[in-house]
């Protein structure tokens, strides 16, 4: 009896070995990792001088840190927290997540800030700075009234500032969310302009949460009001109230509910 069992055995050990064999050549085993070869960091040009390229990367490592926290807020908290149906209503968090991801792990080596002003536009007084468009989808000018005007995160809930009363435009970390959604490589040509005051964001988040959640200016405040909240000054903020004086616009109290396919808010582009 063990003599008849050892021929089968002997049979079924290549059989037995097949499957790992086949494991082993199977198709995208050996794929390198999905994000071999990105740029790991924002590019900033030699058309930057030393002043330019000390203070813009601080900048960016503001933007990233606002998104960072954001993000963790919303993966802690989904759509229950308050701060988040503020913003976003009764929206799924799970897109607004994935938007300021990307500011942080999206590859940025399509994306380009640059110091020359090609194009001009930093000659207007009140330009910051200003997304290249179709000269270069990519590239985004930072003007020297940014350098005089903006304020890094250590100052963040200092000086009167609130998220409600106060620009967004205040801290270079806000600002250069602003600058980075325009970018492809970054918003996608997803996520646009479809406010134009914190009242607007707020009546966006109630009344027409799908486009809220990919509203440039509805990511910024919300990234602004969870730093406040959780970092600049724990469990209170400096969230502000909403100016009474100040009505929402009406493309923001005019659009239909988010379930109406029609309901597509005005792009405003600014700089």
């Amino acid at each position: 009896m063990q003599l008849s069992i050892l021929p089968l055995l002997v049979i079924a050990s290549p059989l037995l070995a097949a499957p790992l064999a086949g494991r082993e050549l199977q198709p995208g085993n050996d794929l390198p990792p999905c994000d071999q070869g990105a740029v790991q960091k924002y590019p900033i040009p030699k058309s930057c001088n030393a002043t330019e390229r000390r203070l813009i990367p601080p900048g960016l490592d503001d933007a990233m840190t606002l998104s960072k926290r954001a993000k963790e807020h919303g993966l802690c908290f989904g759509n229950t927290s308050a701060l988040d149906r503020k913003c976003f209503g009764n929206a799924p968090s799970g897109e607004v997540i994935g938007n300021l991801y990307r500011i942080v792990n999206a590859d940025k080596g399509n994306t380009l800030f640059r110091c020359d002003d090609p194009d001009g536009n930093c000659q207007i007084p009140t330009y910051g700075g200003h997304w290249r468009g179709s000269n270069a989808t990519g590239e985004t000018v930072i003007c020297p009234l940014s350098y005089k005007t903006r304020l890094f995160l250590e100052y963040f809930c200092t000086g009167g500032y609130t998220v409600s009363g106060s620009p967004l435009k205040t801290y270079f970390g806000t600002d250069l969310l602003h600058r980075l959604y325009h970018m492809p490589a970054i918003g996608e040509g997803h996520v646009e302009h479809f406010s134009n005051t914190y009242e607007d964001v707020l009546q966006l988040g109630a009344h027409n949460s799908s486009f809220a959640v990919r509203d440039s200016d509805t990511l910024q405040y919300f990234a602004a009001d969870v730093y406040g909240f959780d970092i600049a000054i724990p469990g209170v903020g400096c969230a502000g109230e909403p100016s009474a004086s100040t009505p929402p616009s009406p493309s923001a109290t005019t659009q239909p509910p988010a379930t109406t396919a029609a309901a597509v808010p005005p792009v405003r582009v600014t700089p």
